[in-house]
C-alpha cells in the first residue's frame, strides 16, 4: 500500500466517521463538517480510503453511496463479508456485525458482497412501536 501524507481533511473525515460509529454519506460528512472541507475535496479523501482499504463503500437500494470505517473488514475475528442495514425512518446506515453465509456455484470467486437490508432499527423500531401501543 502506498502511504499517503495525512492532511486536515483526512484526520477530519476519519474523526466524524470514527465518532459516528455508522456508514455515512457524502451528503451528510460535507454537511457535518459545516463547509470546512468542499465537495471535491470530500470525494477524493473517501475514494482514497476506499481505494486503500481503510473505509468501504455501501450502496443502498436507491443507489445513494454511504462510507463506513473498515473496523471488521479484513481477516482475523473481522467480518469481511457482511450485511449492511438502512433504516426507513431515521435513514442510519449500519454494518451488522454478523457474517453473510452464502454459496455461490463451482467456479466462481467472490471478491465483494454489498448486502443491505431496510427496516426499522432497534430505536425507530421501538417508538413505533409505543405509538401504535
Amino acid at each position: 500500500m502506498i502511504k499517503r501524507r495525512s492532511t486536515p481533511a483526512k484526520t477530519a473525515v476519519l474523526e466524524l466517521l470514527s465518532k459516528s460509529g455508522k456508514a455515512m454519506s457524502q451528503d451528510a460528512i460535507e454537511r457535518s463538517m459545516q463547509g470546512g472541507i468542499d465537495r471535491a475535496t470530500i470525494y477524493r479523501v473517501l475514494n482514497r480510503f476506499c481505494e486503500d482499504g481503510e473505509l468501504h463503500r455501501i450502496i443502498a437500494e436507491d443507489g445513494k453511496q454511504y462510507f463506513a470505517l473498515c473496523n471488521k473488514c479484513d481477516g482475523g475475528d473481522k467480518v469481511k463479508h457482511h450485511f449492511h442495514f438502512r433504516c426507513q425512518a431515521c435513514q442510519t446506515m449500519e454494518c451488522l456485525p454478523t457474517a453473510v453465509q452464502f454459496a455461490i456455484p463451482v467456479g466462481y470467486h467472490v471478491e465483494n458482497v454489498n448486502c443491505v437490508l431496510s427496516g426499522f432499527c432497534q430505536d425507530c423500531a421501538k417508538i413505533k412501536s409505543d405509538l401504535n401501543n
